[in-house]
Order: structure tokens, then C-alpha cells, then sequence
């Protein structure tokens, strides 16, 4: 198997076992439903987008491989990036805490419209890296990288941020809880600075960005902001 695939795989098994770990420990059972609902979804997803990754586009995979804070070249980013990641733990703690203590109770059908929310998410995801194949985990700028002003790009000019709010936004009810919601708003400050620092450094570093900045007015919500 070529490495960069054997890497992808590995990295995704081990973000299972640590998710279904912190799920299942925190909610002090396995008789969960809800979230091993969640993981089949959310990693189904994840499988479907890094086969067609390596298919399709794997000098993409290549760049998606390296994220989180460690990887981030800036010292702001890096900032950014450990303040998200603390969001993401606290997004998938808090429900199973919810399911132990009993905080709140969904109904069935809020927990499977979660997860067809997670779906939607992840299906905007795919539709954003099909698009532009300089969508890296990281900020930055290649020799070869041009400005990407079709399909979703010419609607807002983050809309990885935005269909990956709105997979993140199905997380919570899809593991039976509203108390990860709270979370999200939270953690949403970080991703605006975020996303004002990579048009600060997309402009001083991409050409013909500040050209696209100018076209399309919206950065994450179309007609809004």
C-alpha cells in the first residue's frame, strides 16, 4: 500500500478509537445508541471522502494529512488552532456527560436529524475539496496555488468554515444532547479569528486574491457575512 495511504488510514483508525474512548468512558456505558450512530456517519463520511481522495486527488490527501496546531506556521494560527481543538474535545465530551447525568433528553428524531445534519456538512465538505485541491489543513501558500472562484467559492470565500460549522452543528443532537451547542458558539470566536488571519495572509501571499476578496463579498454566510 503507497505510504501517504497508509498514513491517511492510520490516522483515521486512530481518531476512532480515541472518539469512541472519550464517548463510551465518559458516558460511563456502552449502552449508547446515539453514539455509536455517530460514529458509523461521522467515519463513513470520513472513509468516503479519503477514498475519493486518493483516487481523485491525492496531492489533496497530502496536504490534509498535516493539520492541528503543531503544523500551523504561524504563531496566531497555532494560538487559533489549540483553542478549536479544545472546542472539538469539549464538542464531543459534553453530550456523553449529558447522556450520564441526564441533563436533556432528545427525541429519536432530533438524534437522526443531527446526524442527517453531520451528512449534509460532509457532503459540502466534498463538494469544497472537489473544488479547490489547495484546500489545505494548514495556512498557507504553494509556488503553483491560484485563486479558486467556482462551485462554492463563488457563493462565500471560507466555505470550508461554513459547511464545517454545519457539521459540527449536527454533532450534539446526533449524540442525544442540546448541551453541545453551547460549546460550538463558544468555539466559534476562534474560527472567525481564523478566518480574518488566512484573508490577512492570503492577501499579502496569494496574487489576484484580493482581486476575488473584492468580487465576492461574503465570507461564510451567503447575503449575511
Amino acid at each position: 500500500m503507497n505510504p501517504l495511504h497508509k498514513k491517511a488510514w492510520r490516522a483515521l483508525a486512530i481518531m476512532f478509537v480515541i472518539t469512541a474512548a472519550l464517548l463510551f468512558l465518559t458516558a460511563g456505558t456502552l449502552h449508547y445508541w446515539q453514539a455509536w450512530l455517530f460514529l458509523a456517519v461521522y467515519f463513513a463520511a470520513s472513509i468516503a471522502i479519503i477514498l475519493y481522495l486518493i483516487n481523485k486527488d491525492p496531492a489533496l490527501l497530502a496536504r490534509r494529512m498535516s493539520g492541528g496546531p503543531f503544523a500551523e506556521k504561524e504563531p496566531a494560527q497555532r494560538i487559533i488552532m489549540s483553542l478549536a481543538s479544545v472546542g472539538f474535545i469539549a464538542l464531543v465530551l459534553v453530550p456523553p456527560l449529558d447522556r450520564r447525568f441526564g441533563w436533556s433528553h432528545l427525541p429519536v428524531w432530533a438524534v437522526l436529524a443531527g446526524d442527517l445534519v453531520m451528512l449534509l456538512g460532509w457532503l459540502g465538505i466534498f463538494f469544497v475539496l472537489r473544488e479547490n485541491s489547495f484546500a489545505s489543513a494548514t495556512i498557507e501558500s504553494s509556488a503553483d496555488q491560484r485563486v479558486i472562484s467556482t462551485g462554492p467559492y463563488a457563493w462565500v470565500r471560507h466555505p470550508m468554515y461554513a459547511t464545517a460549522l454545519v457539521m459540527l452543528l449536527g454533532v450534539s443532537p446526533a449524540l442525544g444532547s442540546w448541551w453541545g451547542v453551547p460549546v460550538l458558539v463558544a468555539t466559534a470566536p476562534a474560527l472567525i479569528w481564523r478566518l480574518i488571519d488566512e484573508e490577512r495572509f492570503l492577501v499579502q501571499n496569494l496574487q489576484g486574491y484580493r482581486e476575488y476578496r473584492e468580487r465576492v463579498r461574503y465570507r461564510l454566510l451567503p447575503f449575511v457575512w
